[in-house]
């Protein structure tokens, strides 16, 4: 196809390839937010073809390849991800190491327009704009762009509360989900969320990660700092000190300080309205019975 657009996280982002641009096959993981209809948030131009950095645009950011494995890190390659800066704009340029071709691609973007633009090298025949890593890197600086808050966290709503379990790989949030999944709560994701606030209230959106995704978001009344423990303890924290526990697990790119203050000004605001708790737990049906008897 030639253009379509996604509502990811309630951005309706339009994909439209240029006249040299690729044919655009969003992957099956996208399948589910596809939507045609509405005003767009963000707008953004394919092109196949070299495309060079000025040479005055400095790198701020490099990102090297790194898996986990059973909960330890490796770096699988220096070459992955790295951002530039020229005055007011940004490039990100990137390989795509899930790919079977030798395919790099540079986005090439400014915090204050709606218009972007991204090059895949020449012979790139058809492709998906969003394949990893440039959906993360999207998502990344839309909320930036619009002041949200990218967090490493599950979510779920249970008889109209919305529950947000943060913490870095391994401290729990996918146990937690499967938990609340298993009392007839609704999982909004067990992974990476999107916070938004509305004018009215907090809401927390899921993010494509699993083929079988599709668009989900609940209101956010409460965010547990989570840790698996040989009992159930819950400690409420405020102040700084839930400011900066919160921004630990926030997705950031500490390169600007422009954005690292966004940041911090988004988290102290929603600090300042929604309850944070840090939570040691047992991984059992008695962690949901102590988290509803402290409501």
């Amino acid at each position: 196809m030639r253009s379509y657009s996604l509502n990811i996280a309630g951005y309706r982002i339009r994909f439209e390839s240029a006249d040299n641009g690729p044919e655009l096959l969003p992957s099956e993981k996208f399948t589910g937010y596809l939507k045609n209809n509405g005003e767009n948030d963000l707008n953004i131009t394919v092109h196949s073809g070299k495309f060079e950095l000025p040479s005055e645009a400095v790198m701020v950011f490099d990102a090297p390849y790194v898996e986990e494995i059973n909960g330890v890190r490796l770096k699988k390659s220096d070459k992955f991800w790295s951002v530039h800066k020229l005055h007011s704009d940004i490039f990100i340029k990137t390989t795509f190491p899930l790919s079977s071709g030798r395919k790099h691609a540079i986005l090439k973007f400014s915090l204050s327009e709606r218009n972007w633009d991204l090059w895949f090298n020449k012979g790139v025949k058809e492709t998906d704009p969003m394949e990893y890593p440039l959906d993360g890197l999207v998502i990344y600086y839309l909320t930036v762009m619009y002041g949200d808050i990218l967090i490493h966290a599950s979510g779920v709503y249970n008889a109209g509360r919305g529950y947000l379990f943060s913490g870095i790989s391994g401290k729990g949030k996918t146990t937690m989900a499967k938990l609340w999944d298993r009392s007839g709560a609704t999982v909004i994701h067990d992974d990476r969320l999107v916070i938004r606030f509305t004018g009215m209230q907090y809401e927390m959106h899921n993010t494509p990660v699993y083929r079988n995704d599709s668009p989900s978001k609940s209101v956010l009344n409460k965010i547990f700092l989570i840790e698996h423990g040989r009992k159930n303890e819950l400690i409420r924290v405020s102040g700084a000190q839930s400011i900066t526990m919160v921004m630990a697990n926030c997705i950031q790119h500490n390169w600007n300080q422009e954005i690292i203050a966004r940041l911090v000004g988004s988290v102290s605001l929603m600090c300042t309205s929604i309850s944070v708790v840090r939570l040691s737990f047992k991984p059992d049906r008695s962690v949901i019975d102590e988290i509803l008897e402290n409501e």
